[in-house]
């Protein structure tokens, strides 16, 4: 009887065991994350654009007259001032024209006072019949030929003068010379293989031609025809160079080319950067980022709420019940550190900012606004 009773005993106590209620374990807070709001902005498409640098103009320097070349005043490849003197022509035979024509003008002017006396003296005469009509006549056409020769001897020495100062050739303009193929010795000049001395680029500003697809330029502009204003399509104009750095001075519209390329189908907007310290070269590469096109309206996230994995573009929509939603979105443009959202998301909705990686869809998230 006893052993019977400690069976029983043993079996209650194993089953009070079995229904009694075990611990709970403290639950898990819901994760913090950062929010932002999607919301629309008025924003332009930026375009790059890697072109070439070209001067804003160019001077051809030739000689206008003949002669030997003398002296040689620049360094290539050297910034010059107009009116600098760049080369200057062996002038002998210029000086000895310019000697020649002086005395020239000495002797029409001796004469012209020769005949002048003549003919002030003649005029009394013919009054008292002294002289006759005819004498009085050939005085005085002796007079106004030899002031005639005064005229013209001054007009040659001017001209010598001229081809004397022609033997010193200046720069025309302000800007970067080129390499000269005449050297010391060489003959120079109109109808010699040297008619051509050097080439200066004004380059105190510079221009750069942005090819534009017609297709792409009609899309952007809202037109449906070309038109040769496009100064309010380009705004906030950059330039970088080749290292990647910014150029210190903003770009301005020029102008449109007249025609269209036929080759590419392109049109040529050209605009121009100052340059005043010479930093921009002729020829050298460049890249233009652009705001282009018409103002419009779109939604812009961060570009950290974005992870992109091969094609695929998504973030995390944190909805009204603070409930994490996986969302596959299209992209537009960068803008700074933002980017545009074409679909995916809706104005107002609250994304994730970013460090989603540990978040599932349906997750309970506490959001905090950034």
């Amino acid at each position: 009887m006893l052993k019977n009773s400690s069976i029983l005993l043993v079996f209650f106590m194993l089953s009070a065991s079995c229904h009694r209620p075990s611990p709970t374990k403290n639950a898990p807070l819901p994760m913090e994350v950062e929010v932002v709001s999607a919301q629309p902005d008025t924003i332009r498409s930026r375009k790059t654009y890697i072109s070439r640098i070209g001067a804003n103009f160019s001077a051809v320097i030739q000689p206008r007259i003949n002669g030997f070349l003398a002296e040689k005043h620049f360094d290539n490849g050297m910034p010059v001032k107009q009116g600098d003197v760049i080369f200057r022509l062996d002038g002998k035979e210029q000086r000895a024209n310019l000697l020649s024509a002086q005395a020239a003008l000495e002797s029409a002017k001796a004469k012209s006072i020769e005949a002048r006396n003549n003919y002030e003296r003649a005029v009394p005469l013919a009054k008292i019949d002294a002289i006759s009509k005819a004498q009085l006549d050939q005085y005085t056409a002796q007079y106004v030929a030899a002031e005639a020769s005064v005229n013209s001897a001054m007009q040659a020495l001017r001209n010598a003068r001229l081809e004397a100062g022609y033997t010193e050739i200046r720069s025309t303009i302000n800007g970067i010379i080129s390499v000269s193929n005449a050297h010391i010795g060489d003959y120079v000049g109109p109808g010699t293989q040297f008619s051509v001395l050097t080439t200066i680029e004004n380059v105190d500003t510079v221009g750069v031609e942005l090819a534009i697809p017609m297709r792409e330029y009609l899309a952007l502009s809202g037109r449906k025809s070309l038109t040769y204003n496009n100064d309010s399509l380009l705004r906030n104009i950059k330039l970088y160079l080749a290292d990647g750095e910014l150029y210190p001075y903003e770009g301005f519209y020029n102008y449109t080319k007249t025609a269209v390329a036929d080759s590419m189908g392109t049109i040529i907007i050209v605009v121009s950067f100052p340059n005043p310290e010479y930093l921009l070269k002729s020829g050298q590469f460049a890249r233009v980022v652009t705001d282009i096109g018409s103002a419009n309206v779109a939604i812009i996230v961060p570009q950290s709420s974005i992870s992109q994995i091969q094609d695929i573009s998504s973030l995390w929509v944190i909805g009204a019940d603070s409930i994490a939603e996986y969302r596959e979105i299209t992209l537009g443009e960068a803008v700074g550190n933002e980017r545009v959202v074409t679909s995916g998301v809706q104005v107002g909705e609250m994304v994730v900012a970013g460090g989603g990686m540990k978040l599932q869809s349906g997750m309970k998230v506490i959001p905090i606004k950034k």
